[in-house]
């Protein structure tokens, strides 16, 4: 009597097998994809802030945030009152300030109200401040070798502040995408030139904890904040 052989054949397993590889590599490649998306859009949130200030300037001869004339430039606008002297040349605050009328905070009503960038134009409002692709806030302050005032250190301690005219920051940035910004956009160092960045747990501007962190030390699954001049 014959009896029927039950199971795989190797040329079955072997199409499975090329299957299951096919799909994998399809899941790798769409999350590599993603990835990449998500940096592209952390890094053109850099590239864009200095567009704004430069299209303001354009416009009104003034720095957004620091506009002494803001009200008769643009309706409905609220002049800085609080911590500067609107009209010196300088956005004085700190990138991640929530005074309602300090000049960094004001920055963003005044480039939405002049038609360069979108979001809320009402401070305080819960969607006023502006957020990064991964839900982290972003910010813009002048730059300052004021020990207490700057937003992030190359170290060794509080020494060697960020340099540039502006200093953009941004924050909860996972390491992985750290580190692919900081290789895009500068020096592929997180603790020096123009790109740093520090943990955003516990980060106080002008302190230890905005000491820049070296790549080789980035945390893939931490997030950070991010620093930028220009």
């Amino acid at each position: 009597m014959k009896r029927n052989q039950s199971g795989f054949t190797l040329i079955e397993i072997a199409i499975v097998l090329v299957i299951i590889g096919l799909l994998l590599g399809g899941v790798l490649k769409g999350q590599e994809l993603i990835n990449s998306a998500r940096v592209k859009n952390l890094a053109t949130d850099f590239k864009n802030i200095p567009v704004f200030v430069y299209g303001y300037q354009d416009k009104f001869k003034s720095l957004p945030g620091d506009d002494a004339a803001v009200t008769t430039h643009i309706t409905g606008s609220t002049l800085a009152t609080t911590g500067g002297t609107p009209g010196n040349g300088v956005i004085e605050g700190a990138w991640n300030s929530t005074t309602a009328t300090e000049e960094s905070y004001l920055f963003w009503q005044h480039v939405r109200l002049a038609g360069l960038a979108p979001g809320s134009t009402t401070p305080g409002a819960a969607d006023y401040l502006p957020t990064n692709a991964s839900g982290g806030t972003i910010g813009i302050q002048s730059g300052t070798t004021t020990v207490a005032n700057v937003p992030m250190f190359s170290g060794p301690g509080l020494t060697n502040p960020i340099r540039g005219t502006y200093v953009i920051c941004s924050t909860s940035i996972l390491g992985k995408f750290v580190k692919q910004l900081d290789i895009q956009m500068d020096d592929g160092n997180t603790a020096t030139g123009s790109m740093m960045a520090a943990p955003t747990t516990g980060y106080v501007i002008g302190t230890a904890t905005a000491v820049a962190t070296p790549t080789a030390l980035i945390d893939d699954a931490t997030t950070y904040t991010v620093c930028m001049g220009v």
